[in-house]
């Protein structure tokens, strides 16, 4: 597998090309209603990413907030480039040792699906030929760009999407890497490294959403696919090595096909409706009664390979019904999982008749309100049909919450950019880039070091730390009277801990975490005890005291551990004569649970074994 990457992080410095308020809202003010048509790039050819959001011919609704202006509107020109966007791009430049252009030049990117109101994202590449050293292994950098962040959707129907202006315009610096990374874990190591490095200059966006990663992903004898817009970096990892699964399975596959002599599909299908007529359950024969298209195309040579095929989970099947989905339909139905849907026996039979199938070929339908909108959800269909005895195509894919992608739109290619004539270039001055260069902030094994070294912490957990972003907050809770090895463990540990079961991250406020931190050295709760209430105030329970409640700890701590120690261990007196010193575990867990997390686990240990203790002392007599 060869792998790289795009980071992309939200700056704290106001937007790029205006002065408004980097500020997400929920204040609606106003809605604008836009269509984007896809126009060439500097050597006037259509990009085909531009070109297939086009033909989507979506409609396009903007709501404006209090932060937006006539910029983010498309109604008035960019003002000049953000200075302080482009220090901290230039800052990163050189922690990432490229080489910084003499003159910034900003370009049009084309993209027409909506999430800008201009049909373009602005953007400006600021150096080059950087590198960075992650455990030994050397990940080039060919690129660090500035551009401006997109329009955060709000809302989708059929033929519409809805947008919200406040993101639009914030700074985003967007970090390139090579195709040097060999494993889906070591995409994440970089991704980390390259986010603590953006941390350092205390100038990036913090929380959900702030910071995504596009993963790019090829296996020998496959093509590039653009995982686009990861925003959990614990998915990472599963992320890349699913699309390398998925791209093996696709190569068997296209041998399969081959040798069985299969075709590319031919001709644009046939409305199949009229053998649907009369009665029968299911969508299809609704929708033939309502008059709607059932277009169905012959796949030669495909039956029984468009089923899951091995334990992979991988199909064809739904690699083209995500085909179907993003020309703007639900999805389609093939004949490897028929009979179903109501097509079954002679109904079957007869559809198979009216598409001139033979013993070995597959079949898929699909239907739509108007012919064009199934015509065209069908035409990619046939084409990624076609594809399927090349290989992977090369493709942009979404992420989904499981690890697994589906497939968005085509690669774009050159074709998509062109100069921006409004925004005028920017010498990079040499001598505010010496300034700059002076005082660079301090490299992330700098920081893991002193983390190490003055709070007398394990290096790995002082990397751990980075990773979260949690260096300054740490250091800010054992500043204020926290033990270091408590607050690292809070972090290290029971964060994550609670964080397992969640759906979505969730980010927790400091504040919060002090208040934990306060209970267990007010004795309200042990240390036990702080992964269960963290995970309560993650659930979204409004105070401390709440979560301490509904994680079963607020019954106040145990004052008489020894009482409690003897009562288990009388309880289980045949236990103890049988088991002897080996009852220890059982019992430990026993009286684990009844204390619940409010006392500290070596004194529940203590006092058991005092309690088992005097139970084999002999009887004085």
């Amino acid at each position: 597998m060869k792998s790289g990457l795009e980071v992309h992080q939200q700056l704290a410095t106001g937007k790029l090309f205006c002065n408004c308020p980097a500020e997400l809202s929920e204040e609606v003010r106003g809605r604008v209603l836009r269509r984007l048509r896809a126009t060439g790039g500097e050597n006037h050819a259509i990009d085909p990413a531009a070109a297939f959001q086009a033909s989507r011919d979506l409609r396009f609704v903007y709501e404006v907030v209090p932060s937006s202006c006539l910029v983010e509107l498309d109604e008035e020109p960019p003002h000049g480039l953000s200075k302080a966007a482009l220090d901290v791009a230039l800052v990163m430049a050189q922690l990432l040792h490229a080489r910084v252009l003499d003159e910034i030049e900003v370009m049009r990117k084309i993209v027409v699906d909506g999430s800008n109101t201009a049909g373009f994202q602005r953007t400006a590449l600021v150096a080059v030929d950087g590198h960075l050293e992650v455990r030994g292994h050397t990940i080039s950098i060919p690129t660090v760009c500035l551009e401006e962040d997109a329009a955060r959707k709000t809302g989708e129907t059929a033929g519409e999407v809805t947008y919200r202006l406040d993101r639009l315009g914030i700074p985003l610096i967007e970090i390139a890497t090579g195709p040097e990374i060999t494993s889906g874990a070591e995409a994440r190591e970089v991704a980390e490294e390259i986010g603590m490095l953006l941390r350092t200059t205390g100038r990036v966006r913090r929380g959900i959403g702030t910071i995504r990663e596009d993963v790019n992903v090829s296996t020998e004898g496959g093509a590039r696919v653009e995982i686009k817009g990861v925003q959990e970096l614990r998915l990472l990892e599963r992320y890349a090595e699913l699309e390398e699964r998925r791209q093996r399975f696709l190569l068997d596959l296209r041998e399969k096909l081959r040798s069985r002599g299969a075709r590319p599909p031919s001709g644009p299908g046939q409305d199949v409706a009229p053998a649907l007529t009369g009665p029968g359950k299911g969508f299809l024969f609704e929708a033939a009664r309502r008059g709607h298209p059932v277009l169905g195309l012959v796949l030669p040579g495909f039956r029984g390979l468009l089923r899951e095929l091995d334990a992979s989970g991988e199909r064809l099947g739904r690699e083209l019904a995500d085909y179907a989905r993003a020309a703007g339909l639900r999805g389609l139905v093939h004949s490897d999982e028929l009979p179903g849907y109501g097509l079954e026996g002679d109904r079957l039979q007869a559809l198979e008749q009216a598409l001139g199938t033979g013993p070995e070929d597959a079949f898929v339908l699909v239907t739509a309100p108007e012919v064009a909108t199934a015509a065209r959800a069908l035409a990619g269909v046939s084409a990624r049909a076609a594809a399927a005895l090349v290989g992977v195509p090369g493709e942009t894919r979404e992420p989904l919450p499981d690890g697994r992608t589906r497939y968005t739109r085509p690669l774009p290619g050159r074709d998509r950019m062109y100069p921006e004539t409004d925004v005028p270039p920017v010498r990079v001055d040499p001598g505010h880039l010496r300034e700059l260069s002076a005082s660079l902030p301090p490299r992330p094994e700098v920081v893991r070091e002193r983390l190490a070294d003055r709070y007398h912490l394990n290096p790995e957990v002082a990397r751990q730390l980075q990773r979260r972003g949690a260096v300054e907050t740490f250091e800010s809770l054992v500043g204020r009277g926290h033990a270091a090895a408590l607050v690292a463990r809070v972090y290290t540990q029971d964060l994550p801990t609670a964080e397992a079961d969640l759906t979505a991250p969730v980010e927790l406020a400091p504040a919060l975490l002090e208040e934990v931190l306060g209970s267990v050295a007010e004795g309200r709760i042990a240390k036990e005890g702080i992964a269960s209430v963290l995970r309560e105030l993650l659930l979204g329970a409004p105070t401390t005291v709440a979560a301490i409640e509904r994680a079963g700890l607020g019954g106040g701590p145990v004052s008489d551990l020894d009482t409690l120690a003897e009562r288990v261990v009388a309880a289980n007196e045949a236990l103890v004569r049988e088991r002897g010193d080996e009852a220890f575990s059982p019992l430990m867990g026993d009286l684990m649970r009844e204390v619940r997390g409010r006392r500290d686990g070596q004194e529940v240990a203590k006092a058991l074994r005092k309690a088992l203790a005097s139970r084999r002392a002999p009887s004085g007599g």
